[in-house]
């Protein structure tokens, strides 16, 4: 769910896209590729397109978390368990892992266009399944079907911007297109959160309301990608499919091994708050607000964006030591406020856990982008992701199980001690570890 930033490739701009765009690999002599008839796109419209693009992005992005607020909502309609809810929770993140083995790296050559307006199809199709009921079968096919479309989308649009900027200013290195990217995309899952739980306070058909309003800007998202120019030429003769094969990247393995633990760490962070803080304010502490449950997943994700995006030119070791140090910090915090039942400690807990979180993933892309060449950026790319999701969905499930034989605050208590080891053997083997420079 994080940007990359990607090291310079001396035959091309600077990108940060996570997967390696089609421009990056120059044609051999043996390629043959089409002459597109139409006139060359202005820098104007290229421009025009990258913001078009950042907006589609950022609205996909906050459409897969409108559900998180709105968990206390369908359990007391269905009766749910927290255990269910992490369960629902986990079939995104299987749909986001299997769209990125699947798709995460066919728009190389069909196409940036032509893959991201399937996976906004498939935004619409899995808010239609939440309009249609609140069934636990519905809700877990809308979201199986709203990861499929992310994991199509994430990859794509990044390296769009990244192309888009590339063709509106030739020949600029600046960090815009990174910026962008980390906004929409972690800046967005918090967004949505915040967004749902508004739109759910005002008492207006709670579990409908906050998806037709996504409806319409996922419709103005298919608009904008629409025109927005095509920045991939493709083959005359289109390559022979297979999926995506995670794919190690070359350079040291114990760095490498660090950054896949470093991004474990930091997507169980983000699974946790999306599936089960919000239930946690509105049980443990009474705090029946659906803004304020909104609230408590935008300040971890706003916090993970905000210092993304403040620390694009700070190396990968030197982000993986703030970022262990912070989220270690945060967890105990977290804990406190939650065992205190004190809902003032456990955001401040959110608020520094979610930076270190989003500082702990940015070291672990940086090192695996550093040191892949170029044509394999995608496929060691995609062996990080699905470490990421890992961490994503089997923590939170961790947490329900639990949870159904203790406290909330108790099992959280237990979660965020195994963290905290993980964490700690994080930090010694950081210790012995050289962690390539982007």
């Amino acid at each position: 769910m994080s940007t990359p930033t990607l090291p310079r490739s001396r035959r091309t701009p600077r990108t940060h896209a996570p997967a390696h765009p089609a421009h990056e690999h120059p044609a051999r002599p043996s390629d043959t590729r089409t002459t597109d008839p139409r006139p060359a796109a202005s820098p104007a419209r290229h421009r025009a397109g990258f913001w078009l693009v950042a907006a589609a992005f950022l609205a996909t992005m906050a459409f897969s978390t409108v559900p998180a607020p709105l968990y206390p909502l369908y359990q007391a309609a269905d009766g749910f368990s927290t255990f269910t809810v992490t369960v629902v929770f986990a079939a995104y993140a299987v749909g986001v892992a299997l769209a990125l083995v699947l798709a995460g790296h066919v728009s190389d050559w069909l196409g940036r266009r032509r893959v991201l307006l399937p996976a906004l199809a498939l935004e619409l199709a899995a808010a239609a399944l939440f309009l249609s009921g609140t069934g636990l079968a519905t809700l877990l096919v809308a979201r199986f079907v709203s990861g499929l479309g992310v994991g199509m989308l994430t990859a794509t649009a990044t390296a769009h911007l990244a192309e888009l900027h590339a063709a509106h200013r030739p020949g600029d290195a600046g960090h815009r297109p990174h910026v962008v990217a980390v906004v929409a995309n972690i800046g967005g899952l918090g967004a949505g959160a915040l967004a749902a739980g508004a739109l759910a306070q005002t008492g207006v058909a709670p579990l409908r309301l906050p998806y037709l309003v996504f409806v319409a800007l996922l419709l103005l998202g298919v608009v904008g990608v629409l025109i927005a120019p095509e920045t991939v030429r493709r083959p005359a003769a289109r390559p022979a499919y297979r999926p995506q094969r995670p794919r190690r990247a070359g350079g040291d393995p114990a760095a490498q091994r660090l950054a896949y633990a470093a991004a474990f760490a930091s997507f169980a962070v983000f699974g946790v708050f999306t599936s089960v803080a919000p239930g946690f304010v509105g049980g443990t502490l009474h705090h029946t607000s659906r803004l304020l449950a909104g609230l408590v997943v935008f300040v971890v994700f706003g916090a993970a964006a905000a210092v993304q995006a403040a620390t694009t030119r700070v190396r990968p070791a030197t982000r993986l030591r703030a970022g262990l140090a912070a989220q270690a910090a945060g967890l105990v915090v977290l804990t406190a406020g939650m065992l205190a039942e004190r809902l003032d400690v456990f955001l401040v807990g959110g608020l520094v856990t979610g930076a270190g979180a989003g500082l702990l993933f940015a070291a672990a892309s940086g090192t695996i982008a550093a040191a892949a060449e170029p044509h394999q950026r995608g496929e060691a790319l995609a062996g990080l992701f699905l470490v990421a999701y890992l961490g994503l969905s089997l923590p939170a499930m961790g947490l329900g199980l639990l949870a159904r034989a203790l406290p909330q605050s108790t099992a959280m208590a237990l979660l965020a001690g195994t963290l905290l080891a993980l964490l700690a053997a994080l930090a010694t083997a950081a210790h012995r570890t050289h962690t390539p420079r982007p």
